[in-house]
């Protein structure tokens, strides 16, 4: 084997040892409901909190994230009240090195009428617990292919921040 090809050869076999293709991992957790309206806590809304996670983790996946799970039991256990974690990075960023991801997306659907609600989200980095990203996007009614919509506009801005590599899916006619 010529020098050149030995020298090829070994750069491949460096590149493909490195981290440089390592897949991005980010951890989910459960969106909480803050529900403002005369009647908080349908089973309806409820029902669309809780698919959000599932949505966003579709998405991500497609751009070729590694989506890190964390049990119900551990968020239950990290979060000493309802929006704790979102207003917690530092905790959240623990969490995220428990379970050994890189960045944790700490959810809300805020529903302050019935009309529209907000997709928020924090997204932190877990080695440093830095705030990445404090994301808002807005969607109109109750409808799973808007929430869908919403969630797909939520990854957009996510990975903006983070690989770039997410591309939404093209509107069905």
């Amino acid at each position: 084997m010529n020098k050149k090809l030995a020298k090829f050869l070994a750069i491949i076999a460096l590149c493909l040892n490195s981290n440089a293709f390592a897949q991005t991992k980010i951890a989910i957790l459960d969106f909480e409901l803050k529900d403002l309206t005369l009647a908080p806590g349908i089973p309806a809304e409820i029902e669309r909190t809780a698919a959000v996670k599932g949505m966003l983790e579709g998405e991500l996946k497609s751009a070729g994230y590694q989506i890190i799970p964390v049990q119900l039991d551990a968020q239950q256990y990290a979060n000493s009240g309802v929006g704790y974690l979102f207003d917690h990075d530092e905790v959240a960023a623990d969490l995220a090195k428990s379970v050994g991801a890189d960045y944790i997306f700490v959810g809300r659907l805020h529903k302050p009428s019935f009309l529209f609600a907000y997709l928020m989200g924090h997204l932190v980095k877990a080695d440093n617990a830095a705030l990445l990203g404090n994301f808002i996007v807005e969607s109109k009614g109750g409808d799973k292919k808007l929430t869908l919509k919403g969630v797909e506009t939520l990854t957009v801005k996510i990975d903006q921040i983070l690989d770039k590599a997410y591309t939404p899916p093209e509107p069905k006619k």
